[in-house]
Parts: structure tokens; sequence; C-alpha cells
């Protein structure tokens, strides 16, 4: 609108033309200015960019210009564990609260680990593993207690554990699957405890014998005796250097998860006051450990044994 007609209350004559002076514009804030930019750019990001209506469709690729997949990853072997062949099997029924939780059939490879796999059976056999508890339950894997009145014979211990240096070389040579080349690659793997990691050195000690002072070492906790066997649920390579490959799980993984998920007590191996104690040798707090991870429920093998076995 012109400026006569805003003024029709008091009509005067129009005055020479002058040239506007647009004042200054006001100063504006950090804010106040970033907004201000913001909106002066915002219709140019707009023209740019087209209305997803509006998108071209890409063009379709030729077939010859898709990669073909790498013929390594296409045939990639399975874990070791699955490679090995089972000579004989044998069972485990387990209990859970007193309720049964089913039935555990496990292949054992008599072939890849004979001094392992013969030990496991003798323990199915009998009153072997039968009325014996599960005392262990991490991520990765469930643990058996074993027999605990069984000794600790080196003879038979250190057997077992050049079997499972073998069966590590033997995996790690293959490079097989996704564990690459781990024996413990995998859910399902059975294997008798050989070593323990967590031990302390063995401490010097200071006995008299014969009339004589020697230095002996004494061993602080308890050394595996090669009856004690985990079940993987998962990967757990930290098993290869610990325990010997027997078997693998043919049908139950069901029950070994049923397991896996019963509460346990908390591990407190992070307090500072149990890694001084573990790190002295104090006897309480190999004790103490024992108890970490240990189920509150009873977890038993109401019965086991051999279904069958070749020649």
């Amino acid at each position: 609108m012109s400026p006569q007609i805003l003024n029709t209350a008091k009509p005067t004559p129009a005055p020479p033309a002058q040239r506007h002076h647009h004042p200054p514009p006001p100063k504006l804030g950090r804010r106040a200015a970033s907004a201000a930019i913001a909106i002066a750019a915002a219709p140019a990001l707009l023209s740019v960019s087209p209305a997803p209506s509006e998108a071209q469709e890409p063009e379709p690729i030729a077939d010859a210009d898709v990669a073909p997949a790498p013929a390594a990853a296409a045939a990639a072997p399975g874990p070791c564990l699955w490679e090995l062949p089972v000579t004989a099997t044998a069972f485990l029924d387990v209990s859970i609260g007193g309720e049964p939780a089913g039935r555990i059939t496990v292949g054992l490879f008599g072939d890849a680990s004979p001094a392992g796999a013969s030990r496991f059976m003798s323990l199915v056999t009998g009153v072997g593993y039968r009325r014996k508890e599960f005392v262990k339950i991490v991520p990765g894997y469930v643990q058996h207690g074993g027999m605990v009145s069984y000794p600790a014979v080196p003879a038979v211990t250190d057997r077992l554990a050049a079997e499972a240096d073998a069966l590590r070389a033997r995996c790690t040579t293959a490079g097989a699957g996704a564990g690459g080349g781990a024996v413990h690659a995998a859910a399902g793997a059975v294997s008798i405890v050989v070593r323990d990691p967590s031990l302390p050195p063995p401490k010097p000690k200071l006995v008299a014998k014969g009339g004589k002072l020697k230095v002996e070492e004494e061993q602080v906790g308890v050394v595996p005796n090669g009856t004690e066997f985990v079940v993987t649920t998962a990967a757990a390579p930290e098993l290869d250097e610990a325990a010997v490959l027997v078997g693998r799980v043919l049908d139950g993984m069901d029950v070994v998860e049923k397991i896996a998920a019963v509460p346990t007590v908390r591990d407190n191996g992070g307090s500072p006051y149990f890694r001084v104690a573990k790190l002295i040798g104090d006897k309480r707090a190999v004790v103490a450990e024992r108890g970490f991870n240990r189920p509150y429920t009873k977890i038993v093998v109401t019965n086991c044994g051999v279904l069958s076995k070749t020649d």
C-alpha cells in the first residue's frame, strides 16, 4: 500500500522523493546469529535435496557387477569339535531341585581322545558320577564336581594333560571354523578338567624330617584329580588350557541350558580384600573361592551309564 492510502484522515501533499535509509540491523547474540544463519540457509538446503517422492530410483546393477562371495567363507569348516568322530555314547540323567530335568546324551571321541574318553566312560558306569552334583555355573560352561574322593594321580592327570595339548595343536593346525582353531569353540563340548589356572604357585615350606630341616613345596588349593567335567554352553576358549575334550552333546542341550539358568552365588573375586588374601595364599580365600558361582539349587546326576560303544 502507498503512503497516500494509509494517510486518508489528513491529506497532505506528497513529499519529494527521498532515498530511504534503513536503520542498521540490531546486533545479535551468538545463539540468535546461528539461528538466523540456519533459517537463511534452509531454502538452499531444501532446494538441493529432492523430496522422497521425487527421488530417482537407483539403477539396477548387472549380475556381472556383483562381487561373488569368497569361496573360503562359503565353505568355512565348523569348529574342531564337530569334526571328531564319535566312537561311543553315554548318558547323564539330571535333576534340578529334586525334579527330573531330562537326559544328556554324550558322544565320546575314543580315537581323538582315548585316555579322556576311557576316563569318562569309567566314571559314568557303576557309582562314579551318580548322585554327584554340578558345582559351578559361569558364562560359557557348567561344571560338575566329579569324584572328590579320588586321589590326584600324576600318572593319570599328566596323560590327560598331554592329550589336551595334542588336541589343541590338532585343532590349531586345522584352523577349524568359528573358533579359529580353539578346541572349545562352540556349545556342547564335554571335557574333563586337568589343570586349574587359578591355583597359586606352590609355597616353600620348611619341614623337619629324620632330624634334618628340608624345604618342600606346599600346594595351596585343590589340584584337579581328573574327574571333574564341564559342558560348554557357548564358545569357551579359556578351557583349552584347563580341560581335555572327551566328547560332545548329541542330545539334551536343552537340559544343559536349564542347568545354566539356575541362580548362583555371586563371584566376589574383584574385592581388594579377596585379591590380597589370594595373593598371600590365605586358605580362607581358597575356600571362599570354591563357593563362587555355585548354584543355589542342587543339580544332581541321578543316573548315568554307557549306551553304546565300538570294539
